[in-house]
């Protein structure tokens, strides 16, 4: 890999992070159609590669949420355990997919579809999400549980954090407040990524220079997106990258009939 590929993989890391930042969705969802089309990896690699890359930006992220007391650890405990068990569980039917490329770029095309959908309903029509007051979690431990394992096996199958299931999850399932849903579902997804990311690299789906470049820059990527997210209209932006992944969605999903848009 050429030291110029590197700092396009770096700048890549550091769009990805910024735009995440201002969502508040993660640099995966950019990361990994960015390494798919931009870069032409493999879609099994570019899956891999991802989930590695964004384990930078989610030990950042839950480091800076743990200092601001937006965790509820007595939740994570049980949420996290279970989706490190999803992982793995994700890792392996992946693995038995890996050389199915076109299926592999099918499944991605189905995962962004509703990424997309709520993006574009969250921007148009549910501008400000309900809250709730205090700093943990309600909610029973089967249910926690079960939210962190069905996230961990869509973080072992698509690379993606799922910080946008999660966050959801948390505040309609759970009635937690929005802080405490986004510093605990980046709390969770921490140990999702750091054994997902092992798992990947062990299976060698995996590009590692490529995945500490992206990392990097998504660390600081995210920092910039903190300081620029009071500039912009999330609603707008959540529209906007609403269309953008439902773009990418019918790429995936056309690739797989051999349809380039």
């Amino acid at each position: 890999m050429s030291f110029l590929t590197l700092i396009l993989l770096f700048l890549t890391g550091v769009l990805a992070g910024g735009f995440g930042g201002l969502l508040g969705i993660g640099g995966g969802a950019i990361m990994l159609p960015m390494t798919r089309f931009g870069f032409n990896f493999s879609p099994s690699v570019a899956v891999g590669t991802t989930l590695v890359a964004v384990i930078f930006t989610a030990v950042a992220g839950t480091y800076q949420h743990w200092k601001m007391g937006n965790v509820d650890w007595k939740s994570v405990k049980y949420i996290a355990p279970a989706g490190v068990a999803g992982v793995i569980l994700g890792s392996v039917l992946f693995y038995l997919i890996k050389d199915y490329h076109e299926v592999i770029d099918l499944i991605l095309g189905m995962i962004f579809a509703p990424i997309a959908a709520s993006m574009i309903y969250e921007g148009l029509f549910l501008r400000k999400k309900p809250d709730f007051l205090g700093r943990t979690m309600g909610g029973n431990i089967p249910l926690k549980a079960g939210i962190g394992g069905g996230v961990g096996i869509f973080t072992g199958m698509s690379g993606l954090g799922g910080g946008f299931i999660m966050v959801p999850a948390f505040v309609y399932l759970l009635r937690s407040p929005v802080k405490i849903a986004i510093g605990s579902s980046m709390a969770s997804f921490v140990w999702f990524a750091l054994v997902g990311g092992i798992i990947k690299i062990s299976q060698g789906l995996c590009d590692i220079p490529a995945a500490i470049a992206m990392g990097f820059g998504a660390v600081g990527g995210a920092l910039i997106g903190a300081r620029l997210v009071s500039r912009f209209r999330p609603a707008t932006l959540k529209t906007i990258f609403g269309f953008i992944f439902l773009y990418i969605s019918l790429k995936y999903i056309l690739s797989y009939f051999g349809i380039n848009i």
